[in-house]
């Protein structure tokens, strides 16, 4: 063996003399021998994008599990002393069969025994409601679980007529039933809360009295269906996966109930359980415009490839839809080219400045060169498709607060863009990258707490097992040379090439963060809003992602083109600032005020002027969404 330097030695005696001062496990021979002379996994103090392919510039994984954790007094075993574990994949969620709740009975027995009260109705009585009780007997009507419980628990409360007055459908009820019908124009399906209502032909006291009753029971069941559909939506999201996490509005059925007995204003009463935002209006607006519209005539080829130069008879097709959409700012500029051209097979030179127009305006990179995402953002999709995309986007939006609330921070995750908006105004918009296919970012809401400048990257357990272990398991040492830290379960530092990776396969019993600088993984900046998926909003050193027009590239969180500005607003400060606190070095700042963030899916899309722009459904879940809509059609079609 060669001698060793004086400097060398020194190195190699400073760093054997860290690694006992930080208590580390025994090392093996071999791992210590890297240590005192080197190991091949690279160059101490070399950054991961100087290593090629093994950098780590993710982040947080969509739905980062816990560690395990050593308890204290306990330690792992020194390295050498395990087999080597079989590497188990972290995965992320998965998407289920949506099953919907099934329909129950309800059970009209206990009416009976009643309290007595006084009715709701002038001139109604006690002694009506319940004689036309026995008109219940034998009738199957079915609800939802709850809704069957409040119904009962009401009327023993409250033992009188809400919709019927006399032996008539008062005008409570047909305003409900007007509302009811009017159901698709929120983009629900009115056949969910249809109501035999009784025909005046009936003249039999008796079985008029049954048939009275009987349609109470069923607009009462109906109306608090509608309610539920309306404030909470017809499916459970949660159930559709885990990446979707909502909690469930509170809805007080026998309130609800109580309420309309004592109000005439019934339409005004059940309108108002629907979203009051102007997003959700909006796509209404979009919902009654397209049902009304005529369906797109032009047709172009979804596949047509065509760069400038060639020759394809689809072109005249998209150069009409070009001409059609016009705005006075591109008709001004290229209306003349258009007319004169808009016949042509032949993509000239003329016409590429046309395209990249086009493609910029309708969100793209303009680069001249027309293929299926070109299409696609031009000729839109079919008419049927975009009415699906508005009615996913009314029933994902019932999800949400009513109030959206302002400030606030919205991500769309399919558009790409998070946006700042206060007083009605978008004050910040911002390209994103959004999780991997493989690695989905969760549709959610929370609130915003805390910017962190210059902040360190935890690494997430999926990443540390799925995509560190097997090069750990190779070159123990990589994590310390590379600028990340590993320690124990009380916070101890452990050099990383002391630990026997080999050990472990799935559930590592150490913690690595990655220490703040310019190749971390989060860059400059990160915006939190703790929540159980580990998701946040954060720079990146990879800027070049938000060049490309399909941006769907992380491990989960929310990556920011513009993450200075982005912070600059939610603690409603300037940019200098931010880059001030960014100069100082790591810390964190709370933001003081109530910001709520949206990190959600929406494939239709109004912009703050009311107008509905339409994504591709990157992650598939507009098709979950439909599934899950049916399985719901499906349990609700037979009753009554």
């Amino acid at each position: 063996m060669k001698s060793l330097g004086k400097k060398t030695v020194l190195l190699s005696i400073a760093a054997l003399t860290a690694t006992l001062a930080l208590g580390a496990p025994q090392a093996s021979a071999d791992g210590l021998f890297d240590m005192l002379f080197g190991g091949s996994g690279g160059r101490p103090g070399q950054s991961p994008s100087m290593r090629g392919g093994d950098d780590y510039f993710g982040d947080t994984y969509g739905r980062g599990e816990p560690r395990k954790q050593v308890r204290r007094g306990e330690f792992p075993p020194p390295p050498g002393t395990r087999k080597q574990a079989a590497i188990a994949k972290i995965t992320g969620p998965t998407y289920n069969t949506y099953k919907a709740d099934p329909l129950v009975r309800v059970d009209f027995s206990s009416l009976s025994a009643a309290p007595q009260k006084v009715a709701f109705e002038p001139g109604q009585t006690d002694g009506a409601f319940r004689d036309a009780l026995a008109g219940l007997v034998g009738y199957d009507l079915l609800a939802e679980s709850a809704n069957a419980k409040a119904l009962v628990a009401y009327y023993a409360a409250n033992p009188g007529f809400i919709w019927v007055t006399g032996t008539e459908v008062n005008e409570r009820a047909k305003q409900a039933l007007r509302v009811l019908g009017e159901a698709a124009s929120y983009g629900l399906a009115p056949s969910d809360y249809t109501v035999e209502v009784p025909v005046a032909t009936v003249t039999d006291p008796a079985a008029r009295t049954k048939e009275m009753i009987r349609f109470e029971m069923a607009l009462s069941a109906r109306v608090l269906r509608y309610i539920d559909d309306a404030q909470d939506g017809r499916i459970d999201p949660n159930k559709i996966s885990g990446y979707y996490d909502f909690p469930a509005k509170p809805f007080d059925r026998e309130a609800a109930l109580k309420a309309l007995a004592h109000t005439q204003e019934t339409a005004t009463y059940l309108e108002s359980r629907h979203p009051q935002n102007p997003e959700y209006q909006a796509l209404r607006v979009e919902l009654e415009t397209l049902k009304a519209s005529e369906e797109n005539q032009i047709v172009v080829d979804p596949k047509l490839k065509l760069k400038p130069g060639e020759t394809s008879p689809e072109l005249p097709k998209l150069l009409s839809l070009i001409a059609r959409d016009l705005d006075d700012e591109m008709g001004g500029a290229y209306g003349e080219v258009l007319a004169r051209l808009g016949t042509s097979e032949t993509y000239g030179q003329e016409l590429v400045p046309v395209i990249k127009a086009a493609q910029k305006k309708a969100g793209q990179k303009g680069d001249g060169v027309i293929g299926p995402r070109t299409v696609a953002a031009l000729a839109g999709s079919s008419k049927a498709d975009r009415i699906a995309k508005v009615q996913y986007a009314l029933e994902e939006l019932r999800w949400h607060p009513s109030d959206l609330g302002s400030p606030r921070v919205f991500i769309n995750q399919p558009a790409y863009t998070a946006s700042y908006i206060d007083g009605g105004v978008e004050k910040l918009k911002t390209r994103t990258v959004i999780g991997k296919v493989t690695n989905q970012t969760s549709f959610f809401f929370d609130e915003i707490k805390q910017v962190d400048y210059n902040p360190y990257w935890g690494v997430p357990q999926s990443i540390l097992v799925n995509e560190m272990l097997p090069r750990l398991r190779r070159d123990p040492g990589y994590l310390d040379r590379a600028g990340y830290e590993v320690t124990d379960a009380r916070g101890k530092r452990i050099p990383s090439n002391a630990v026997d990776w080999g050990a472990y396969g799935s559930k590592i019993p150490y913690n690595v963060r990655q220490q703040p600088s310019e190749a971390n993984a989060l860059g400059e900046l990160k915006i939190l809003f703790p929540n159980k998926h580990a998701i946040y909003m954060h720079d990146t050193p990879q800027k070049a992602f938000f060049q490309r027009d399909m941006r769907a590239l992380s491990h989960g969180c929310v990556r920011l083109q513009d993450p200075r500005g982005m912070a600059a607003a939610v603690l409603d400060t300037s940019v200098d600032y931010i880059a001030d606190k960014l100069a100082q070095g790591h810390s964190s700042q709370q933001v003081t005020r109530k910001i709520p963030v949206y990190v959600a899916y929406f494939t239709a899309w109004p912009d703050m002027s009311g107008k509905v722009e339409y994504f591709d459904d990157v992650y598939g879940r507009d098709d979950r969404l439909r599934q899950a809509l049916e399985a719901v059609a499906a349990v609700r079609s037979p009753s009554s």
